[in-house]
């Protein structure tokens, strides 16, 4: 595997002092799904408080480009899938500790329409009429919430008749955006991210027929700071950070 030291844009910087070289303090980096940014954002700045001398880097997209970038040698401490998939393929490929792995909470795929939308969608059914020309959905090959979306799709044998409408987001916020702005009739997000933008679009309902949507987070294999990313890990699972992804509208791990 590539040296993570040699990782273009490598975030610790050494400096050269008169006792030779002495490495800089170096931010903990966590790569995290798309749709625990919000989330994320808060409980790192409550960390940060209750831990002098931490200092968190959070990296946000879909799991799929994570899991790539961490494979080109990204130095990244803690990864945070939306999908179990994804975190298996990390475990395979050895740059994920095992031992560490832990669902830190859970969601759930819903359909959204644009809020002041003129096309009536009451359902999946609907997507597949002429009114409804454009559906927003992840790329399956690297985002969660299309996989999810397609293994739903082709529950409810929708699939193939509606491949010729869909519009491929690369993240759950992508969508999220296509639907706010009325560039679609209809998407598939996390019901959190829906929430976090009832103004602007509407759900119409939930969506099942797929895997659960759970979150596993794990150390890399090449974390700089395995002690710091454990003890972040542990963070994530206590009652204040649970406390915390509950009132943003995850569920459980």
């Amino acid at each position: 595997m590539m040296n993570r030291r040699l990782f273009p844009g490598v975030l610790g910087v050494l400096l050269l002092g008169g006792a030779g070289l002495v490495a800089a303090a170096e931010p903990l980096t966590v790569s995290a799904a798309a749709s625990l940014s919000g989330v994320l954002k808060e409980l790192g700045a409550r960390y940060e408080a209750t831990h002098p001398g931490v200092r968190l880097q959070f990296n946000f997209a879909a799991s799929g480009v994570l899991i790539q970038q961490i494979a080109q040698g990204a130095p990244v401490d803690v990864f945070i899938s939306a999908d179990e998939e994804t975190m298996a393929r990390g475990i395979a490929q050895k740059l994920l500790d095992p031992a560490t792995r832990r669902d830190i909470a859970s969601n759930q795929v819903v359909l959204i329409v644009p809020a002041t939308g003129a096309v009536p969608v009451a359902g999946l059914a609907a997507l597949n009429t002429a009114a409804v020309r454009r559906v927003a959905i992840g790329k399956p090959a690297t985002t969660p919430v299309g996989r999810y979306a397609r293994q739903a799709l082709e529950s409810a044998k929708l699939w193939d008749a509606l491949e010729p409408k869909f519009v491929h987001g690369d993240s759950v916020r992508q969508l999220l955006d296509y639907v706010a702005r009325g560039e679609v009739e209809a998407g598939f997000v996390y019901a959190t991210d829906a929430a976090g933008m009832a103004d602007k679009v509407r759900t119409v309902q939930r969506v099942d027929g797929h895997a659960p949507v759970r979150y596993p987070a794990a150390v890399t294999a090449d974390s700089r700071q395995p002690a710091a990313a454990h003890e972040f890990l542990a963070f994530l699972l206590g009652t204040t950070a649970q406390d915390v992804l509950g009132k943003a509208g995850f569920g459980k791990p």
